[in-house]
């Protein structure tokens, strides 16, 4: 099936095409605008799947590159190309790639001439960790890590149940050595790397907890990635949920679960601090989850073609909502914010957002390397082109946080800049936006008639 044609039957219900393998609508800022660095020590190995074994060594270089273009000049979404004339790459490394590199490194090139950091070329080894991340499969041990002020990297926290967590490691713990090789002087995504590796086999790493030094021997296995990764209940009988990422093919199932579990409170916080995006599909399912009637997004792809997607009239929650958004709140997430905002669904406490408004096809090339073509801008449901704009919070709800806030922990209740503090919550009242969040909830509780969750079914 011709990728332009899926394109005019509805971007939005679309979640994976074949296309030299797999291709699936994807939403991420790729920014870093998170305060605190941090990574996920498991690694990207994908379960076998009959298109995934499809991958072939054996692709001429010149091949590679012009099936690259045609990708690019069939689908990229600005065919002016920034201002260039597209068919001028189509020869213009004619005999001189030889190896697969060699094409990597012009397809890398002709991708920069047109000057969108959301178009790139994914080698094999981040094509395969982006496609864990939608598959939620990740191997490693199970440790978030991040690198403090110091450049000493250190355990944010292990994963429940992982070989990280079971042997005993500790938030706060400092890593030394990765299988007795010291890691001073490196980046934390070189250590990261070091970490990872196939599932059931053995990495040694030393930790540093206080002045003890300690050497833990840990076999790598299934890690499970959490999209939702808060689900409380607040005083005054409030909801509260931490959606982290839209990334995950099981984040819109993980978000029915967390209204299950708070059906019965008086309204519900959707905190979407620092979340990058993720898949289409998943910001408009769960936007389906709140709304009874109106447009989710608007998508306009390169032939000037626009597609609404409306909501399916099938709500699971009609409780009071506030979102929390900041600078680091992007692409699905302000899809999320933008369909619950304009439909008056729901209040916008915080920071404005990060403002992608682009859509990007993941693209499969034949040696298992890959290229994240934009392929369409999105519109919110006021028709808002939001890309470098973002979405500003309503008026008297915006929270705007300085340095200080942070290094005093009056930001996100989860960001501990000194990495020393590891005992947060969302109810121990320090985060300031939080705070509002809370006394704008309670405000709209107040003025509302009682909504509790609708049964919950699948659609």
């Amino acid at each position: 099936m011709e990728q332009r044609r899926v394109a005019r039957i509805g971007i939005p219900l679309v979640l994976c095409l074949l296309f030299f393998g797999v291709q699936c609508w994807l939403l991420t800022s790729g920014s870093k605008t998170q305060p605190a660095q941090m990574l996920i020590a498991d690694t990207s190995e994908l379960k076998a799947s009959p298109a995934l074994a499809e991958v072939s060594t054996n692709v001429p270089p010149q091949v590679l590159y012009a099936r690259a273009w045609k990708l690019l000049k069939d689908n990229f979404y600005e065919q002016g190309f920034n201002t260039q004339d597209w068919s001028r790459w189509q020869h213009h490394y004619d005999g001189k790639l030889k190896t697969p590199e060699d094409a990597h490194k012009a397809i890398e090139t002709m991708l920069a001439s047109l000057a969108d950091p959301y178009t790139r070329f994914l080698d094999r080894d981040s094509f395969d960790e982006e496609k864990s991340q939608i598959e939620a499969h990740l191997f490693g041990v199970g440790m978030q890590l991040g690198m403090n002020k110091e450049h000493k990297v250190v355990v944010i926290a292990p994963i429940e149940g992982t070989p990280a967590f079971n042997a005993g490691v500790h938030p706060g713990d400092e890593i030394l050595e990765v299988n007795n090789k010291p890691v001073k002087g490196q980046s934390l995504d070189q250590v990261v790397k070091q970490i990872r590796g196939e599932i059931n086999s053995i990495v040694s790493i030393t930790f540093l907890r206080k002045q003890d030094k300690r050497k833990v021997s840990l076999k790598r296995a299934e890690i499970p990635i959490k999209a939702v990764a808060s689900c409380e209940i607040l005083p005054d009988n409030l909801g509260y949920i931490r959606l982290d990422s839209f990334i995950s093919q099981k984040a819109n199932s993980e978000m029915r679960q967390a209204l299950k579990k708070l059906s019965n409170t008086d309204g519900l916080i959707i905190d979407l601090r620092n979340n990058p995006g993720g898949l289409l599909s998943n910001a408009i399912d769960i936007a389906n989850m709140f709304l009874d009637h109106g447009t989710i997004v608007s998508t306009i792809d390169s032939e000037g073609y626009k597609a609404k997607t409306e909501a399916a009239n099938s709500p699971i929650s009609k409780q009071p909502i506030v979102v929390l958004i900041n600078q680091g709140s992007a692409s699905a997430s302000e899809i999320l914010s933008g369909a619950l905002h304009d439909n008056e669904r729901a209040k916008l406490v915080g920071q404005k957002t990060f403002g992608k408004g682009l859509v990007q096809s993941i693209n499969r090339l034949d040696d298992g390397s890959g290229i994240n073509v934009t392929i369409a801008r999105y519109l919110t449901p006021n028709d808002v082109d939001i890309h470098k704009q973002g979405i500003s919070p309503d008026k008297d709800c915006e929270v705007v946080l300085k340095d200080d806030d942070y290094t005093k922990g009056r930001g996100p209740w989860w960001i501990d800049l000194s990495y020393s503090n590891f005992k947060h919550s969302p109810k121990d009242g320090k985060d300031v936006q939080l705070a509002k969040a809370v006394e704008v909830l309670k405000k709209e509780v107040s003025t509302q008639p009682s909504h509790k969750t609708v049964s919950l079914k699948k659609h």
